[in-house]
Order: C-alpha cells, then sequence, then structure tokens
C-alpha cells in the first residue's frame, strides 16, 4: 500500500519565503473546489491541484528552487495577462518547447494532450502544456502566477 502525503507534508518541504504564499494560493483553489493530490518523486514532492479530473497546476522541486507548472488551457481567453510579465516569466516561455502537435498533428502522439497557441509580446507561440507555464516560484513571479491561475480556474467553474 503506499503511503499518502498531505499538503502539510508539502508545505514543510517549501522553503520559509515561499510558505506563505503556498499556503494563499492552497487556499484559494480549495475554496474554489479543487481537490489536491500530493505524490513523493526524486527530487521531492509533486503537488497537483484537480477538478472534475482535471488538473490546473502542479508544484514540482528543482535544483534551484520551486516551480509550478500551470495548465492554461484557456489562455487565449485571457492573453492580456501576459502583457506585464516580468523578463524572467517571458523568457521561460520562449524558451519552452514548440507543441509539435498544433504545428502538424501526425508529429507528435496522438494521446499527448494539445499545447497552446497565444501571443506573447507580439509574437504568436505554440507551446507545449507541460512547460509553457512552468516558473520558479520567487517575489517578482508571485502576484503574476496567481494572476494566472487564478483566471484559469474561472474556466474550470463553467
Amino acid at each position: 500500500m503506499s503511503e499518502k502525503y498531505t499538503f502539510h507534508d508539502f508545505l514543510g518541504a517549501v522553503d520559509n519565503e515561499n510558505q506563505k504564499y503556498v499556503s494563499e494560493l492552497h487556499d484559494a483553489l480549495t475554496e474554489l473546489g479543487f481537490l489536491i493530490e500530493v505524490k513523493q518523486a526524486k527530487s521531492g514532492y509533486v503537488v497537483s491541484y484537480i477538478l472534475n479530473k482535471k488538473t490546473i497546476a502542479n508544484y514540482v522541486f528543482r535544483k534551484k528552487g520551486l516551480m509550478i507548472r500551470i495548465y492554461a488551457g484557456h489562455i487565449a481567453q485571457y492573453m492580456n495577462v501576459l502583457d506585464n510579465l516580468p523578463d524572467e516569466m517571458v523568457q521561460a516561455i520562449q524558451k519552452a518547447s514548440i507543441c509539435k502537435r498544433l504545428v502538424d498533428p501526425d508529429s507528435c502522439n496522438q494521446r499527448c494532450s494539445m499545447g497552446y497557441e497565444f501571443i506573447l509580446k507580439g509574437e504568436r507561440l505554440q507551446r507545449c502544456r507541460n512547460n509553457a507555464f512552468m516558473f520558479f516560484i520567487n517575489e517578482e513571479s508571485k502576484p503574476f502566477i496567481k494572476n494566472i491561475l487564478l483566471n484559469e480556474a474561472k474556466y474550470f467553474m463553467i
């Protein structure tokens, strides 16, 4: 039988500078009805927020720190939130891999979920859903991460 992990197990592994922020995001998402799933991975915990069998975000640990991966499937409906992103976040999106299925549907595994097409800084991008919106959590990125996440959450409520 696999061991059950809790949000508090995960929170204990989060660096002190990010614990309050992670806890506040957790409260906001769970108030909206998202369920949490906590698993152990090689690099630490992987925490997912799920509603109606769809994941909106994961926390993952990397050597450089805690990251969040946002599955922003509705980004085209609220692209304006990308207009004021800090350079570090813009670069992370621009460096993300191209979605092969958007470019050529036959070039990728058909079971792979299609990525996102959106405009960032006047450039049309087609990015893989697994790393398009994957950001390190730091003081500069926190309000922007929250904004993207809560905008996406609105579409889970529909």
